[in-house]
């Protein structure tokens, strides 16, 4: 079943059987692809045609079904084991969603009070840079209720996308998780993060991106396989949006995957940090090796002249001001205080009126 009319209203693809051929790009162009485990299917070429063409057999689950699509592809923000618990879903969804473009989404009263001190935060984050946690507890904590729909939660596992209400209000989440590959950005988290920030812009839902990254993933097959070009669909889709856009960095933000995290150098209306925020190019301990390369290695004693230049790095130039003192967060926050700082400022750019260019479109990257 597909819902569909102009483009101008939420479009969902609900998948109840196969889809193959040409009509499986009509479910794929829709904002949100729902897909039932077992009897939903998506292909371009079937098991047929592949078998006569490459020789290699497999069935049509293995091909184009649902855990293909929610692990492998990407295709399927949402997948169930029966058709009535994907449905309660896309209910769920609906109701997050305006009616169209033109709108506003629902709000919903809540007695979860705005300005609830968020006490769990500071046992959920370590302070040390290196150890891993769970985004979602963070998020969890923070918005209305604990409530959030998270989109296409098995695949790019490193980045959650997610939309939730905070002060009845309908927010879309974007942030890095570090319990998956330490959090990093690479071409599949920087594809679905761009779309799903595409889609809040589209129907005017207010932005919260969530900061914990240490770069983007390196390696061969990334570089060769073009993450400069697919980290920029990310870039891009930040840059476009025109809903207030609001970043918070909860620990360690380096390089070029900060400036892609919604910063302040690409247009974010509003940004705070934790005090455990450590904005750099990278780590102090690779940054000193790279800058006091020539020293450590002529050094008598390279460990300890190492360890003293990476304390010396990171005492001035990563402090927790460091960042306010050079423009690039608003404030410093205390992190319990973080539901009552978005709320705030969420109300502050409720009236937000960007002004762009006139254009038919932008040349987003392919």
């Amino acid at each position: 079943m597909t819902v569909r009319a102009s483009g101008v209203i939420p479009q969902i693809s609900v998948m109840l059987g196969p889809c193959a051929g040409g009509a499986s790009y009509a479910p794929a162009l829709t904002d949100v692809v729902f897909m039932v485990r077992g009897t939903s299917q998506m292909f371009i070429t079937g098991p047929d045609v592949v078998e006569a063409v490459t020789g290699e057999r497999i069935t049509q689950d293995g091909l184009g079904g649902a855990d293909v699509h929610a692990t492998r592809s990407g295709v399927a923000a949402f997948v169930h084991d029966d058709e009535v618990s994907c449905l309660e879903d896309v209910r769920y969804l609906v109701s997050l969603l305006p009616a169209n473009n033109l709108e506003s989404p629902p709000v919903v009263p809540t007695l979860d009070p705005a300005d609830r001190r968020c006490e769990a935060l500071l046992d959920i984050v370590p302070a040390e840079p290196g150890r891993p946690y769970d985004m979602r507890e963070v998020i969890g904590e923070v918005v209305d209720d604990g409530e959030y729909l998270e989109f296409a939660e098995r695949w790019a596992t490193n980045i959650i996308c997610a939309l939730a209400r905070l002060d009845g209000h309908v927010v879309g989440i974007i942030a890095n998780q570090p319990l998956s590959m330490a959090g990093v950005l690479d071409i599949h988290a920087s594809e679905k993060a761009a779309r799903f920030v595409q889609m809040c812009d589209a129907f005017n839902i207010p932005l919260l991106t969530f900061v914990d990254v240490p770069g983007f993933l390196p390696g061969t097959d990334q570089e060769h396989s073009g993450v400069i070009r697919h980290g920029a669909k990310l870039l891009h889709a930040y840059c476009a949006a025109s809903v207030p856009r609001i970043q918070m960095i909860v620990r360690k933000a380096y390089g070029g995957a900060y400036i892609v995290m919604d910063s302040r150098s690409i247009g974010a209306d509003l940004s705070f940090a934790w005090p455990t925020n450590e904005i750099a190019v990278m780590g102090a301990d690779a940054a000193a090796n790279v800058i006091f390369r020539k020293e450590i290695a002529a050094s008598a004693d390279p460990e300890t002249t190492r360890a003293k230049r990476i304390g010396e790095y990171r005492a001035e130039l990563m402090h927790p001001y460091y960042a306010v003192e050079r423009g690039l967060v608003d404030d410093v926050i205390d992190p319990r205080d973080t539901r009552k700082v978005f709320a705030g400022a969420l109300a502050t750019l409720r009236g937000k009126q960007a002004v762009l260019p006139h254009r038919k479109h932008a040349n987003a990257p392919a």
